[in-house]
């Protein structure tokens, strides 16, 4: 089997006021170590329910263009999309968009959109929220900085292009899926140090692989691998290269 296969996908939506400002966001992890995030600002009044079937239209839609595992599902901590998508929508449609107490249902137009993008075998499965699962708390991240206007920092912008198509004569030993996780997150973290971003905990959690709970407990400048660690303001914290004489155990 070529090419890389998605394993798991996660969304999640936002709403500050309900109704208010929105945001939604996906993640998609593939057999081969990537991971993809993607999420977008709704500046109007909406809901948290539209920004939960907004985050899942937006997901489905991307899906569509990847092969897939067996056992592939979506992860949400939606009750309201999964039973909507398994279980209410033929009834609505039978009754045309009505609910059982004659009622017109709500966001009809994404329900509408959502159903059109449904893809054979693939299906929604709940997680509780806030639980900690890591993809649902990093969708649930993502989706609330955008609720805020604000623009996090997705990994998929950070990891390194795909390489140049091999010759037919080149040979390659490709490094281990969890090797190349690892080589990703060091190209990441290269990148982050040099740009001098700042990162909020879950995305610092996720890059070092360590517990949010254990981070929290650090407020002094640390070492990780070849980087040292520091504390910003307002909860925020940067990479900076250590110097080559720490590199190699001089000094």
């Amino acid at each position: 089997m070529t090419g890389s296969h998605l394993i798991t996908a996660a969304c999640d939506g936002s709403c500050i006021g309900n109704p208010g400002p929105g945001g939604w966001a996906y993640l998609l992890r593939f057999d081969d170590g990537r991971v993809e995030e993607k999420g977008d600002f709704f500046p109007g009044n909406t809901t948290n329910n539209r920004m939960e079937l907004q985050a899942a239209l937006e997901l489905l839609k991307r899906i569509a263009r990847e092969p897939r595992r067996p056992g592939f599902t979506i992860r949400t901590d939606s009750k309201y999309v999964i039973q909507g998508f398994s279980q209410w929508i033929n009834s609505w449609k039978r009754k045309g968009w009505k609910k059982a107490d004659g009622k017109h249902v709500l966001n009809r137009d994404l329900w509408e959109e959502l159903d059109q993008a449904r893809l054979p075998g693939v299906r929604f499965t709940h997680v509780k929220g806030h639980s900690g699962d890591p993809d649902n708390e990093r969708v649930d991240a993502i989706a609330v900085a955008f609720s805020r206007g604000e623009q996090p920092l997705l990994t998929s912008e950070l990891q390194p292009p795909a390489s140049r198509p091999l010759d037919t004569d080149e040979t390659v030993d490709f490094a281990p899926p969890r090797l190349h996780q690892l080589l990703t997150r060091l190209e990441m973290a290269d990148r982050l140090a040099a740009g001098g971003h700042e990162l909020t905990m879950a995305e610092l959690a996720r890059l070092v692989e360590m517990p949010e709970a254990e981070l929290r407990q650090r407020q002094q400048p640390w070492i990780w691998r070849d980087w040292q660690v520091l504390p910003c303001s307002s909860g925020f914290w940067r990479l900076q290269r250590k110097p080559l004489d720490q590199h190699h155990g001089l000094g």
